[in-house]
């Protein structure tokens, strides 16, 4: 399982918790999941047929062969009002449509259903501590909207079982294949078994859907005179000649960086139900960096250059002392460089935290310098296909720094929940141990390679 899909899993089980805490009661029972699904039923019914007064979490229903699990359902006299609870922030159309196949399926199997509404994060809660969550879900009645809707349901699920039962649906691939989510069969529909894949040529699924009905597979089989976009052009050029294309501009635009240079990289978390008081769901918070202080003096590689680095794993909120380190670290000259504009966001929030440090910080924005654009104008290699991030640049400069070749932590998803399962009490010292190398490589990692990239661009390939 990839770390962006047991983020999703664990960003739901933390609403899940809040929903306990928010519609919760002492006597409150929750069905637990089990392969075999009669249990679940059953022991759903038996809750209902008992008369209970109290809420059920994950009651589970299935009517002609459709199962449904419900977030929360609340007695109300005789009959019940349900909740479904999403990590989102707002109310999707996927939503009506979840919350009206489950509705059907109450209601079929004899339940009277007063009312089913959808909850969701609101993001601009601020958490005040002291595990107080009053105010995070904003719950909106979605009975009538569900009601209404009812016939497409029916529709759908006829259609659902036709597929199941018919042979390989003849679909297209497509903008439909992530949206509203990356389908999980993205790799088997799109044709992904070439040397340079067609979805390397990026822009928009319209467009790339089109090329792969007509049998396109790799990047060169494209013809150029049905390419219009600019940047597609690009790729396919230098893809076809299988050479990368480095221009003048890197080279000129690094060179002519003053010292001392600060080569800098932030990691964040933004879990959906904040932990220290003040912040907000969602929120970017940082709570680690690196820098790579290049003063001139050395040949320009990060074994020459001084290291800095912030991480704080005790479980306090880390922001405040990040930041005044961060201040100390860079000092009042000379660039400070990053990977896209990220960090800039990132020291933004932390005066919107800090208001007092607003002019030291403001400093630091002023000085920042954004490598990114400078490569994307300069350079393409073939292997990038049609990335510029600095995970697909890296192999392509240098083949012993690939980012695929760290063990544990290897990007910013998986940092996130490493630095979060290292503060939480419950871990073990050996694992925290073990978590906090492994942030600290990583995050040490992004700045080496940017110091990698200008070395590369100013001297020529080094290695």
């Amino acid at each position: 399982m990839s770390a962006q899909i047991e983020s999703l899993w664990e960003t739901g089980r933390q609403v899940g918790k809040i929903a306990h805490y928010l519609y919760g009661t002492e006597d409150s029972v929750e069905i637990p999941f089990n392969r075999r699904i009669n249990l679940m039923l059953d022991e759903t019914r038996a809750l209902i047929d008992s008369d209970i007064g109290f809420p059920i979490f994950e009651a589970t229903f299935e009517h002609d062969g459709i199962l449904v699990r419900i977030d929360v359902l609340i007695p109300e006299g005789p009959s019940w009002r349900a909740v479904e609870v999403k990590a989102s922030t707002s109310v999707k159309d996927y939503h009506l449509l979840d919350c009206a196949i489950q509705d059907w399926v109450m209601r079929h199997v004899g339940l009277e259903v007063s009312s089913i509404s959808l909850a969701h994060i609101d993001n601009r809660f601020v958490y005040p501590g002291q595990g107080n969550y009053t105010g995070l879900l904003l719950e909106h009645d979605l009975t009538e909207a569900v009601r209404r809707i009812e016939p497409s349901v029916v529709e759908l699920i006829a259609d659902a079982r036709a597929a199941a039962a018919g042979p390989m649906p003849d679909v297209n691939v497509g903008m439909h294949c992530s949206k509203p989510y990356d389908c999980q069969f993205i790799r088997f529909c799109w044709p992904m078994d070439t040397e340079y894949p067609l979805a390397g040529l990026g822009g928009a699924k319209a467009k790339l859907g089109e090329w792969a009905a007509l049998g396109h597979r790799d990047i060169r089989d494209v013809d150029a005179r049905s390419i219009t976009a600019a940047t597609q052009l690009r790729i396919h050029h230098v893809t076809c000649h299988g050479e990368p294309e480095i221009l003048d501009g890197a080279r000129e635009a690094f060179s002519a960086l003053e010292y001392p240079r600060y080569y800098l990289d932030f990691e964040t978390i933004s879990p959906a139900v904040p932990f220290w008081a003040g912040t907000r769901p969602y929120a970017t918070i940082p709570v680690q960096w690196s820098c790579h202080v290049d003063d001139g003096s050395g040949d320009g590689s990060a074994a020459s250059m001084r290291h800095e680095e912030f991480l704080d794993l005790s479980g306090e909120p880390p922001m405040r002392a990040l930041a005044e380190c961060l201040i100390d670290c860079v000092g009042e000259s000379g660039p400070v460089l990053m990977y896209t504009n990220y960090e800039e966001h990132v020291v933004k929030h932390l005066i919107e935290l800090f208001p007092d440090l607003t002019a030291p910080l403001q400093r630091i924005i002023a000085r920042l310098y954004d490598l990114h654009p400078v490569v994307k104008e300069n350079y393409y290699h073939p292997r990038m296909l049609g990335s510029w991030s600095i995970k697909a640049v890296m192999p392509t400069i240098n083949p012993d720094m690939d980012y695929a070749r760290l063990e544990g932590v290897a990007e910013g998803t998986a940092a996130s929940a490493g630095f979060i399962e290292a503060i939480d009490p419950q871990t073990t010292p050996e694992r925290r141990a073990e978590l906090e190398q492994q942030l600290r490589r990583y995050c040490r990692f992004d700045t080496e390679a940017m110091v990698e990239i200008v070395r590369f661009f100013v001297n020529g390939n080094p290695n």
